[in-house]
């Protein structure tokens, strides 16, 4: 399983957009690493997170491949990941932080 961590502001983003963005990611990471995801959704509460003295749009999406990859592939893996969410959440992507980090070394 490919752990993803999905950390939003509660109340911004619908239980039907989150649905699609849950099976969207597993798709993502059956696509992109051949296994499915495992998803830790965490709202944060609301007026907890701001943005230059606003309340936050802002999303983090991360997660850890199962094996290193190389830069490129990386790069052409966040690139999409962003895509996926901002065609779900209608957000721009300087309201997503992405994150795809190699395995950690044990």
């Amino acid at each position: 399983m490919v752990m993803c961590n999905c950390i939003v502001q509660a109340g911004q983003i619908p239980a039907d957009t989150e649905a699609a963005l849950k099976s969207k990611l597993n798709g993502f990471t059956q696509r992109a690493f051949g296994e499915p995801a495992q998803i830790n959704w965490v709202a944060i509460p609301e007026k907890s997170g701001f943005t230059a003295t606003k309340p936050s749009t802002s999303s983090i999406v991360s997660m850890r491949a199962p094996k290193p990859m190389e830069q490129p592939k990386r790069e052409a893996l966040l690139r999409e990941l962003g895509d996926l969410w901002t065609a779900e959440t209608k957000c721009s992507l300087d309201e997503v932080v992405s994150v795809i980090a190699d395995p950690e070394n044990n």
